[in-house]
Parts: C-alpha cells; structure tokens; sequence
C-alpha cells in the first residue's frame, strides 16, 4: 500500500489531494514505476488516465464502467488475483474504501507522512501500528517516506 497521510489522517478532501509537496509525486512516480497500481475508480477519476509505465486495474462496483488502457475488478479478491497474474508488485494506492479492504491482507505500507492537518473527507484507515515494523525511514522535504512492513512477515 502506498499512500500520502496527513499527520489528522486525511489523505483527501473529495477528489483532490489537501496539499502540494514539490517533490513528492516524482518520488511515487519512482515508486511505483513498472509495477500495478490498483486504485479506486474515485481515485482514477481524479487522475483521468492510466499513468505511463505502471499497469492499473480500477476497482469498481459498477459491472458497466470501463476505461481505455485498465483493467477493471468488481471486488477486491477479484482484483488481487488478477493483479498476482501481472508482472511487478500490486501497489494499492487509493481511496480510502481500497486502501480498508487492502489493509488485512497487506504485508507492506510506504506512507509519506505529511506534517500537515489539513481539511478533510477522506482518511487512511486505522490499523494497529503493534501489528506493524518500521523498516525504514527517509527524510524528504517537507515530508518523511516511511516502509512499515507486517510483525509477522519480518520474522
């Protein structure tokens, strides 16, 4: 899972992102370059199109949509299993709805946190941060990079 998190927990207010970090979407683009990032259809929508060199497969509820150049998924089993058949890692990356379905099954989180408490709708789920390791830590500006990986997978 890879998400930017303000320091209340917003990661939105509606579609759109509460701040602006130089920096920061050129370190996600780095990030999640050649792998499968599985988003919300809210959160494509807010993009407007699959990004460049990364493979998308939007979750959605509704049978009918479709978009150029993603794959589509109606439930998040359905949308791991296919993303296991691809090549690259499944990077989940939003909304809020995706990152709370992704979270029991989910053996790594890259959070950007942001020193930040802005207004907003839209929040990162809660977990139990006893269930989780810091496994590293980068200080960028106006942000820090942070890799949690689960207790149990680090043994």
């Amino acid at each position: 899972m890879v998400a930017a998190v303000a320091r209340n927990g917003v990661i939105g207010n509606g579609p759109d992102i509460p701040w602006r970090i130089p920096g920061e979407q050129a370190e996600f683009k780095k990030l999640t370059m050649g792998h499968v990032l599985l988003m919300g259809r809210t959160t494509y929508d807010s993009i407007g199109r699959p990004l460049p060199g990364r493979t998308t497969i939007v979750l959605t509820r509704d049978p009918a949509w479709a978009a150029e150049g993603v794959l589509v998924a109606h439930g998040i089993d359905d949308a791991l299993a296919l993303a296991a058949t691809l090549p690259g890692d499944v990077m989940v990356v939003g909304g809020a709805q995706v990152y709370a379905a992704a979270l029991p099954v989910a053996t790594e989180q890259v959070i950007s946190e942001v020193p930040l408490s802005p207004e907003g709708d839209v929040h990162y789920p809660a977990y139990d941060p006893d269930a989780w390791l810091e496994a590293s830590r980068e200080v960028f500006d106006g942000y820090e990079r942070v890799r949690l990986v689960r207790a149990a997978d680090r043994l």
